[in-house]
Order: structure tokens, then sequence, then C-alpha cells
């Protein structure tokens, strides 16, 4: 018999460690869907220690450019740290790179899903209600179809809930907990500006 692992299962394990979602099934699936022994497994991984350092003051770090061939598009990322030291090395300084070229691939307008104004939010909302309307859904399912829609809708325009442009099996935000975890420090994306010639 498979194990199904739900979302309810993932959000509840990412609730309790601060883990990101991937790492949270996989821990689930490893575990046999014991919640305990997942929460074990993260520990293991250092994965639950990146929850520890989110709360902190980052004032560090650097603003990294990343100008694509043919000098058409470009962006520039403020990517922030808690010590000097961090923003210094190799590891810090390709994640830097890699959120800007994030930036410039995907054409992210947020940084997360906190960033999207209540009216952009609600004005999808009842595009996505009226489409589902159209199409005949019945009423009792429209919420749900309004929810996932509106979920995909932030993977397009949520820089933190795109799939990461070197492994698309992974959100960016689980990229930076990873990195949060391996650093040792809290990790934020500050800011960000993509540039197109020609665009308004």
């Amino acid at each position: 018999m498979t194990l199904i692992i739900s979302t309810a299962m993932v959000k509840e394990l990412r609730e309790a460690t601060g883990a990101g979602i991937l790492d949270c099934k996989k821990a689930l699936v490893q575990a046999k869907g014991d919640l305990d022994k997942a929460v074990e497994i993260l520990r293991e991984q250092g994965l639950i220690a990146a929850r520890k350092h989110t709360g902190r003051e980052a004032k560090e770090g650097l603003i990294e450019a990343y100008i694509h061939t043919g000098n058409r598009i470009g962006a520039l990322v403020e990517l922030n740290c808690e010590t000097d030291f961090v923003a210094r090395t190799d590891e810090f300084s390709q994640l830097a790179r890699d959120l800007a070229m994030q930036v410039v691939g995907y054409r992210p307008k947020y940084i997360s899903r906190e960033d999207v104004p209540s009216e952009v939010l609600e004005r999808e909302k009842a595009i996505y209600r009226s489409q589902a309307e159209r199409e005949g859904k019945p009423p009792h399912v429209i919420d749900r179809i309004v929810e996932g829609r509106l979920n995909k809708f932030y993977e397009e325009v949520c820089l933190l809930e795109q799939p990461f442009i070197r492994n698309s099996d992974m959100k960016v935000s689980d990229v930076i907990s990873q990195k949060i975890a391996a650093l040792g420090e809290n990790i934020v994306i500050r800011r960000f500006a993509r540039f197109e010639l020609g665009e308004e």
C-alpha cells in the first residue's frame, strides 16, 4: 500500500520546524508519516537550525548584479545576512548571484506573498471566481479552485514562491532555508530590481 503524505501533514511539520516544504515532505516519506520521527530526521539534517536564525537582524550582505548575455536584461538584488564574514563567503555570493539570475529569468514582482497589495489580491480572486463560475463549476468547489489558482499566481509573481532557477524541485524559500542552516545566520532578500531594455 502506498503511503500518502497529505498537504496538512507537510504544513504541520513545516509550522513545527520551520524547514522547507520539500524537506518536510521528504522527511515525512522517510519517516513513513510519523511526525515525531520526521522532526528527528530534520534535526539530524540541521534544517531546524534555520528556524532559530530567522528572527535575527540581518544588516550586512551585498548587492549583486546580473546582466544577461546581450546586455538587454539585468537585475540587482540586495541580499542581507548578519555578519560581513558570511557576506564575503563564496556560498553567500553564489546565492546572491543565483537570485539575481532568478529575477532576470522568472520576472517576479514581489518578494513574498505578504508583499502582494490587497487590491491586486482581490482583483485576482475576483477573476478566478468569475472564471470558475463561467466554467460551470459547482458553488461548493469554487473557493478551493480560487485558492489553487491563487497559489499558482503566487508562484509566478513572488520570488520566494518560485521554483529555484538551478533546481526546479525546490522553491527559492527552501533554498534560503538551507543556506540559513548551512551558514548559521539569518538571510533576507531585502529588495530587487529588474531592468529590460526599452521596458517602461
